[in-house]
Order: C-alpha cells, then sequence, then structure tokens
C-alpha cells in the first residue's frame, strides 16, 4: 500500500507517546511506543480493558517471563483497539463523497494515495467503488516500539542471576517479538552485540521470498559510518534493516549524541549518495548469510527507507528534507508534545513546555546513563531532585530500577541517580583528601543524575488520573531546543496542515532555519568541551577537540553551498546567509584556540 504520511512521530520519553498508536494509527501515521517500562505498560493495558470493558487478568512479577508477557500483552491490546478505531474511521471516512474529500484535503499534494484518488475520481467511479478502492489502499499508521539497546539490565530470581534472555532489551525484543504486532522495531542508543544476535532466534525478522518481513527493523543512527557497520552486523545474521534513522546528534530530545561534530545536512548528503552503495553492500552480506544458513533468499532486490529527524519546523523545511535529499518521511517528535491528540503529557508539564524558551531547554548532565540530555529547567523531577538534596538525602529511591547499570559498589547493578549509590559514592569522595573547590565539583556531579527511567513515564499516570503513590508526581521531559519556538497547544489537524504547508506556520517568527540552529548547538557544545578540558591537555582530548572542529569547520562550508545552490526553495535567504556568517565567526574564534593547542 502507499505511504498516507510523509511524516512520523518519534518515540518520546517514556510515557509522551505510550499510546499514540491508538491515538493517531487510524489515520495513517506512524508513531512508536518506548519499551523500558513493563510496569507502565500493564497499568496502561489494566486501564484500557476497564475503559473498553475488555477481560484483564494482571500479569504479576510472580509469573515466569513477566516482563516480555506484559509487554506482548500491552501491544496485542492496542493493536486490537487501534483496529477497533481504524474500521471506525474508515467507515466515517466514506460515507459521502465530501467525508473522503475532507480527508484527501489533509494529505500532502505530492501523496501517491491521493493522487491515485484523483485519478480515480475523475473516471466519475461510483461512491460504493471508491469505499472499495479506499478499503484497499488506506493502511493504519504503524505501531512501532522502540528498545534503547544499552538499558539492558541483568536479571535476578531469588538472588540467581538469570540466563542473558531474561536481560531487560532482550526480554523487550522478545515481547515485541511475540506479539501480534506486524510493524517495525526501532533500535537506538548504538549498538548492543548480543541483543542484535537474539534477534535471529525469531522468524518474523526474516524476509520471505517476496522479500516483505513481518516484523521490521529500524535503525537509528547519527552518521553513515555507523549505518554501515551496524546494517553489517545484523546482515552477518541474517537480518535485514528496513530503515535508518538520521536524527540530528544534538538539535533533538532527550539523549544526544555529538558525533564528532558531523552535522545533520553533511550527514544526510553522504546517505544520499551512499544509498545505492550501502543498499548493495548490505544485500549482498545478507543473501550470503542466508544462503549458508540455508535460509529463504528473496527473489528481488531489497530496499531500504532514508528518514530524518530532529529541529524541523516548518513545511519549507520538511519538504525540503523530503526533495533535496529524497528522505522517505521526517520525524516530527517535540511539536508533537504540544498535541494532546496525538501524546500524553500532563496538565502542567504541558503548560512547562508551552512556557519554555530558548534559555528553558539545556543540554545537561543528569541522565544516568551518562549520556548528555535535553532537559527542561523547573520541570517537576528536577524540584523533587533538589528538595531531597536540602534535606541532605541526595538520590531517588528508585523503585523501577530500569537503569541500574553501574557495578561499581555492588555485584549487582544500582543506577547512579539511586540513593544508594549517591551515598556509596560521596562516602568514598570523603576519603580522597582532595581541595574543597575540587570536592564541590565532584560532590555536584554526583548528585546531579535524576531518575530518568520514573520520570518519563509518571506524564502517563497524572494525564490519565492514576495512581502516583511509587513513582511520586514529579515529571522528566526532555524536548528538543524546537520546543522554544512553538507557543501552543495544537490540534491534530492543525499540526497536520502545518506540516504540509496547507496552513499559517506554527512557530514564532525568530525560529532560525534548523541547520542554523543545529550549528550554534554544536559550536556551544564545543566550546564547552574545551573549557572543561582547559586543565586536561592530553594528546587523546587535544585530537577530540581538532578533529570535532574539522567536522565542524567542512560542515559550515558544505552549508555555504547547500544555500547557494538552492535559493529558490529557501525563504528569508539574506537572513539565513547573515546567521550563518555569525556562526562562522564565533567558530573561526574557537577554532582558533583549539588549533593553538599543543
Amino acid at each position: 500500500m502507499a505511504q498516507t504520511h510523509s511524516f512520523h512521530i518519534p518515540v518520546m520519553g517514556i510515557g509522551f507517546t505510550v499510546d499514540s498508536p491508538l491515538k493517531v494509527s487510524k489515520f495513517g501515521i506512524d508513531s512508536v511506543i518506548s519499551l523500558v517500562d513493563d510496569i507502565l505498560l500493564e497499568r496502561m493495558r489494566k486501564m484500557y480493558c476497564q475503559k473498553f470493558k475488555i477481560p484483564y487478568e494482571e500479569i504479576t512479577e510472580k509469573m515466569e517471563d513477566f516482563r516480555a508477557k506484559r509487554i506482548t500483552s500491552y501491544l496485542n491490546l492496542i493493536k486490537t483497539l487501534s483496529e477497533n478505531e481504524f474500521e471506525e474511521f474508515r467507515k466515517t471516512t466514506t460515507r459521502t463523497l465530501n467525508d473522503i474529500n475532507g480527508f484527501f484535503d489533509t494529505l500532502p499534494d505530492a501523496s501517491t494515495l491521493k493522487q491515485e484518488f484523483k485519478q480515480l475520481t475523475k473516471n466519475h467511479f461510483s461512491l460504493n467503488e471508491i469505499k472499495d478502492w479506499f478499503k484497499e489502499n488506506f493502511s493504519m499508521g504503524g505501531i512501532d516500539v522502540n528498545i534503547m539497546t544499552k538499558v539492558d539490565k541483568d536479571n535476578y530470581r531469588k538472588d540467581i542471576k538469570l540466563p542473558i534472555e531474561y536481560n531487560d532489551a532482550h526480554a523487550a525484543l522478545r515481547g515485541f517479538a511475540q506479539s501480534k504486532v506486524d510493524s517495525s522495531l526501532i533500535l537506538s542508543a548504538g549498538m548492543n552485540p548480543r541483543l542484535y544476535s537474539y534477534l535471529a532466534k525469531f522468524q518474523d525478522f526474516y524476509p520471505n521470498e517476496n522479500g516483505c518481513i513481518k516484523k521490521k527493523i529500524v535503525l537509528k543512527v547519527s552518521d553513515y559510518r555507523s549505518a554501515l557497520i551496524q546494517g553489517k552486523f545484523l546482515a552477518k545474521k541474517g537480518i535485514w534493516v528496513s530503515e535508518y534513522r538520521i536524527e540530528s546528534g544534538l538539535n533533538c530530545g532527550g539523549h544526544a549524541f555529538a558525533t564528532d561534530g558531523y552535522l545533520l545536512g553533511p550527514v544526510l548528503e553522504e546517505f544520499k549518495i551512499k544509498r545505492e552503495e550501502l543498499r548493495q553492500i548490505l544485500q549482498e552480506t545478507l543473501f550470503h548469510t542466508l544462503s549458508c544458513q540455508g535460509g529463504i533468499i528473496p527473489k528481488k532486490d531489497l530496499g531500504f527507507k532514508i528518514s530524518a529527524q530532529g529541529g524541523v519546523g516548518t513545511a519549507e523545511e520538511h519538504q525540503f528534507l523530503l526533495e533535496h535529499y529524497l528522505v522517505d518521511s521526517v520525524g516530527w517528535g517535540t511539536p508533537f508534545l504540544l498535541v494532546p491528540e496525538a501524546t500524553t503529557v500532563d496538565k502542567a508539564t504541558l503548560n512547562k513546555l508551552i512556557d519554555a524558551s530558548e534559555e528553558d531547554v539545556y543540554l545537561s548532565d543528569i541522565s544516568p546513563l551518562g549520556v548528555p540530555f535535553n532537559n527542561l529547567k523547573g520541570n517537576t523531577k528536577d524540584e523533587e531532585k533538589a528538595r531531597l538534596i536540602q534535606k541532605g538525602r541526595p538520590g531517588s529511591a528508585c523503585p523501577k530500577k530500569f537503569v541500574a547499570l553501574n557495578k561499581e559498589f555492588t555485584e549487582k547493578g544500582i543506577c547512579t541517580a539511586s540513593r544508594q549509590y549517591q551515598h556509596l559514592k560521596i562516602k568514598a569522595l570523603d576519603k580522597e583528601g582532595i581541595s574543597e573547590k575540587e570536592y564541590q565539583v565532584k560532590f555536584n556531579k554526583i548528585i546531579e543524575k535524576t531518575c530518568t527511567c520514573v520520570g518519563l513515564g509518571t506524564t502517563a499516570l497524572l494525564a490519565n488520573n492514576l495512581d502516583t503513590k511509587t513513582e511520586g508526581e514529579g515529571v522528566s521531559v526532555c524536548p528538543g531546543p524546537n520546543i522554544a519556538y512553538f507557543s501552543k497547544a495544537m490540534g491534530l489537524e492543525e499540526i497536520i496542515k502545518a506540516i504540509y504547508g496547507k496552513a499559517p506556520r506554527i512557530t514564532k517568527k525568530n525560529r532560525p532555519n534548523m541547520f542554523i540552529k543545529e550549528l550554534n548547538i554544536y559550536i556551544d557544545f564545543l566550546k564547552k568541551k574545551l573549557e572543561e578540558g582547559i586543565l586536561d591537555t592530553s594528546p587523546k582530548q587535544i585530537k577530540y577537540l581538532k578533529t570535532f572542529a574539522l567536522n565542524l569547520k567542512e560542515g559550515i562550508v558544505y552549508y555555504r553551498k547547500l544555500f547557494d545552490q538552492s535559493q529558490t526553495r529557501i525563504t528569508n535567504l539574506i537572513l539565513v546567509l547573515s546567521d550563518l556568517r555569525k556562526s562562522e565567526k564565533r567558530f573561526n574564534e574557537l577554532n582558533t584556540k583549539i588549533q593553538s593547542l599543543e
């Protein structure tokens, strides 16, 4: 079937898109559920079973393989409910020709589905014939899922360590694999070889003789090299990657990966140039593996999608990514946090997002994973953390333990945001005998960590009036910097029309071009790294800074050429070029300092 939309809604946090497919898949929109928190999924399943009067049997932690079973059951429920919603929407939309025309008006003019519909109606088909065509050609949006590959905690039963297939990410993968959902598994946060190898145990991830795959693999990557390495690794296991989801390293929500200064534009350009080369390399590897395994080899060439996300906010930018880089879909994440019809955000957090300014979104070190994390100032989870610090009891009670990965002090992993870890770490710090100033710096780094695995899911409990006695009411929220340029809650139809240029621009007038914004974020990041490394002038640190600076320099040269070649497709080009010159000046001053390092 033809793709309905040229945008998708990426995973956001743990709770913000926990039931998005139920809200938007009926309109043909793909969205993504995080599989981090099986406790949250089980509570959401109970709530929806009660709402729709469906029998519910609790899956408790006493049951064998409870995590995988919870995930399977939740996905199966969302699939059933979404299909019911889809059928109802399809009936409503095909009641009259006006209803059908109304739906197609929301789609982009370039949509294959829309073009086929226009051609069909030119031939004076009857309403019944149009209904039949609509039923055959219009499909639901994907009920996609996300696994952060490194969030793969060991698990125990009565202090006995369970086999690796019971690790968190492995169990989540199994839960998806055993579900009735035929959609995509988005793997993010880098490569986990053991998890990738585990994929090969499930038949639904393999292509059939026609090249069709029931459960597709999508890799979220920041550069071409990562795509090639991970794609090749999976191909050697007999697994095909159906989509490479390219995300800006820093101009995104949630965890941020700076990629040594590789900017989104140059990265997309490399994918555009090498797309067929990548396909051929990976297909050759895959077919060889399948042949050696005695598996089914598809009779035709396989393909994959390329999508992009991170900082997009206007119809012009959306269209530019589609036309210039030939991407198949564009991810609109952060703006959808302001769309209650699509995402799940409690009212207090929604209001904070609406009021957010450029200064309110910052790249923090609060994540227990040790990866930079885009954070919103004044979120209630950070306020909760500050109150505990004031009481002299820093750290979280750690009720869910999904990021209990650190084994510095214990055989079993503990979370660096937990009270247990921070207590042990501060005790160790007390024995170091360092200066008061150095002590305070290290102390602040310890207590900065926030319990995000709870905080990022609590919004779904609050929004649905569910009990938060165990979790507390603190909400972590991780929008991209783009949130500063949106200032109101939006309806689903409103944002869809804005994405396709069928409605007025929904961003503030002072919003910079997405590529310029990303460049400035990278320059700020490099400046901070230089300042942090003043005392560390080791060859390794100097090499890192110089490599980062070189990649940024090449990115700036690329953008100069890009904007010069794309004059007719960029409004306010004079302003964009002026902003680029200002950014280049900032970079050059910084680069002079870096090049002087020895």
